[in-house]
């Protein structure tokens, strides 16, 4: 009975093209790898993103709860059509960008989150999910939205996307934005950067094993430091929080 039950709520993925993988050589000097994963790669990724849920920073708490939410559905067969990228440098998770088809013609943006700071990883990761969408799919359009005040500045404002305010975007019903077919052709050249083959050592490194990150987003030792995601520039908040705490220790 459960067997036939599980056909009935499992549903089955339309047929798209892999996503082949690319490299980049980022402003540090290291080569960076984006590339897709299958189901078997999950559990390991959903060790480094668990951590995030509680780093209210730059809204990463939501993003990463959300995100974690979206990699368990994949993993365990409760979502049509989602597919994962990610960017690794020697091996280590920088980054993982996430999405589905929505139609033949319409792609869903999920979420993109650097696990690397300071080195547009996520910028380029996102720019190789717009690719896949776009190039390689052959979408018209991805529907996009933003939850952070940097990705609203990355998406929305760099890649000059247009209103789709219509329609309800799957993260939460808001608004959406789209990016469409001609916004990247006019992007392309600025914000797509990499290269392919990718060379075998490098790929095979890649594959190996998804190796932890060596300097993740953190909370802030200072809870202050929050109040950029709080819009709270004065601190009270945090501080009259903090000020109970120590009252009642």
């Amino acid at each position: 009975m459960s067997t036939d039950v599980e056909k009935i709520l499992r549903p089955i993925d339309n047929p798209i093209p892999p996503f082949p993988p690319k490299y980049m050589k980022l402003a540090s000097g290291d080569e960076m790898v984006i590339r897709q994963v299958g189901r078997e790669d999950i559990p390991d990724i959903l060790r480094y993103v668990e951590p995030l849920i509680h780093v209210e920073r730059d809204y990463y708490d939501i993003v990463a709860v959300r995100l974690y939410s979206e990699l368990l559905a994949y993993y365990r067969y409760r979502v049509q059509d989602e597919y994962v990228l990610v960017a690794q440098i020697d091996g280590e998770l920088a980054a993982v960008v996430n999405g589905r088809l929505l139609s033949k013609e319409v792609g869903m943006s999920y979420h993109t989150v650097a696990l690397r700071r300071g080195l547009r990883v996520g910028a380029h990761a996102f720019a190789a999910k717009m690719e896949y969408h776009i190039d390689i799919i052959g979408q018209k359009e991805v529907l996009i939205v933003a939850e952070s005040p940097i990705g609203f500045r990355r998406w929305m404002i760099e890649y000059g996307l247009e209103k789709r305010f219509h329609m309800a975007h799957e993260l939460g019903g808001v608004p959406s934005w789209s990016l469409t077919k001609a916004l990247f052709d006019q992007a392309r050249d600025t914000l797509v950067v990499g290269r392919r083959p990718v060379p075998p050592p490098l790929l095979e490194k890649a594959k190996a094993t998804i190796l932890p990150p060596s300097d993740p987003p953190t909370p802030p030792t200072d809870l202050l430091a929050a109040t950029r995601s709080l819009y709270d520039s004065t601190g009270t908040a945090l501080m009259s929080q903090r000020w109970k705490q120590e009252r009642k220790g």
